[in-house]
């Protein structure tokens, strides 16, 4: 259910936080539903539950199955200080209007990105306390990664040059792009990921055109530019990396598209410091694109935050907005924030390449996680 790794120190630091905006926004209680958050908050990991946030203790809401995984937690001390556990009887949401009442809150925090228009009804209807919306809240505490997060990074970052090595041996003519992603799910399980944090994209050939292809019978021929992009969960933790490369041999096109991605990467991670919003990395990526005559080839974002969940803030893309709304939408980069620089073009019936690496900010620039060559190969 747990992690043994998170101690109780950083997670009374990071309810600390919760706690100052709970005081900005005067609220009694923020009631947590989204599951990623309960990790982050109180070291749990389970497929239901929730955690409220009060100005002086925190409840962890559970149902039978994580009672006692729940009650060891608390026992260890491997949660935040003082959490006490709740059992549910009947609904999470009876439970919580249980909890509710007895307290006698005046004013309680939802998660409104986290929460269906039907429980919402629910809890509006039955809790005698006004409800208000809280939008990114936890989000933007988790952009900026402490230092047991790095260390964990860092170390699934490592973990992913091995990996990717194996995975390049056995691209080559005449592979499939099922067997090529079952065994990148092996190599990710035996360099000791808990599980892929996501399905792997093989796509060769035409089907490297498709930004998120799935992976499919068709073998591989030569001449194909083959999409490989794979990541792996490391202590609840994920890293993603992808890589493109041509099977037999190369053709003039697929090297002009890949070195023109590659330019545009470097020039993406060139422009990562303090203090630069999130979309001048993006924008980066997108001049030499354009200057290579590909601008109209590359349609989704340069990047994307990762942590807990393989996509979170902050967005690394096209500014969509201005003033005061840009500071969430469009972040100014800070030391510890963790995320992809993953420019790519893609020409349909031509094929595309994509190079991926994950990145974090520092004091004066940036780091790599990921240390895997990302010069142009033929398989």
């Amino acid at each position: 259910m747990g992690d043994g790794m998170a101690g109780a120190p950083r997670l009374d630091a990071r309810l600390r936080a919760v706690r100052a905006e709970l005081a900005r926004l005067g609220l009694d209680a923020l009631v947590v539903t989204h599951l990623p958050h309960l990790f982050y908050l109180a070291n749990v990991r389970a497929s239901a539950g929730m955690l409220v946030v009060t100005p002086a203790d925190a409840q962890l809401l559970v149902d039978f199955r994580y009672r006692t995984v729940a009650a060891e937690l608390v026992a260890a001390g491997a949660g935040p200080s003082g959490l006490r556990r709740v059992d549910v009887d009947g609904s999470y949401e009876e439970t919580l209007l249980r909890v509710a009442s007895d307290a006698g809150w005046k004013r309680i925090g939802v998660e409104a990105d986290h929460l269906s228009v039907r429980r919402w009804q629910w809890l509006e209807g039955a809790l005698r306390a006004p409800i208000a919306a809280t939008v990114g809240l936890v989000e933007r505490l988790r952009m900026r990664k402490d230092d047991h997060e790095i260390a964990v990074l860092r170390a699934a970052g490592e973990r992913l040059g091995p990996v990717t090595a194996r995975v390049l041996d056995r691209v080559a003519v005449g592979s499939a792009e099922r067997e090529i992603a079952a065994h990148i799910e092996m190599a990710l399980r035996d360099a000791g990921f808990e599980r892929p944090a996501f399905e792997a994209i093989v796509a060769g050939g035409p089907n490297s055109a498709l930004p998120h292809a799935q992976p499919t019978g068709r073998r591989l021929v030569a001449g194909d530019l083959v999409v490989l992009d794979f990541g792996g969960m490391h202590h609840g933790y994920c890293v993603d990396l992808s890589r493109t490369v041509c099977v037999g041999r190369a053709g003039a096109e697929a090297r002009r598209l890949h070195g023109a991605v590659h330019a545009a990467q470097a020039a993406a991670l060139a422009a990562i410091r303090p203090g630069v919003r999130a979309s001048d990395v993006d924008a980066a990526a997108r001049e030499v694109l354009a200057g290579h005559g590909l601008a109209e080839a590359f349609g989704h974002s340069t990047g994307h935050g990762l942590g807990i969940e393989v996509h979170e803030a902050p967005r690394v893309g096209r500014r969509r907005v201005e003033g005061d709304a840009a500071d969430a939408e469009d972040p100014l980069l800070a030391p510890g924030m963790v995320f992809t620089v993953e420019p790519g073009v893609y020409l349909p019936g031509v094929g595309g390449v994509r190079i991926e690496d994950d990145v974090l900010v520092t004091e004066d620039g940036h780091e790599m996680l990921t240390r895997v060559p990302r010069e142009f190969r033929v398989c």
